[in-house]
């Protein structure tokens, strides 16, 4: 069976925010921010710190 990674990642968001119960601004900026950084000029120097 093969599954999409973009499918894995977004079932162990829903799981892991059940169960631990974050704040939603708290995820709402990981999500907002993580947009922005991947798209910033700061992208490349992050990159090998990523892989």
């Amino acid at each position: 069976m093969s599954v999409p990674l973009w499918f894995f990642i977004a079932c162990l968001a829903v799981v892991g925010v059940k169960l631990v119960r974050p704040p939603m601004w708290l995820v709402l900026v990981l999500l907002i921010g993580g947009y922005i950084l991947a798209d910033s000029l700061l992208a490349p120097l992050l990159d090998p710190f990523v892989k």
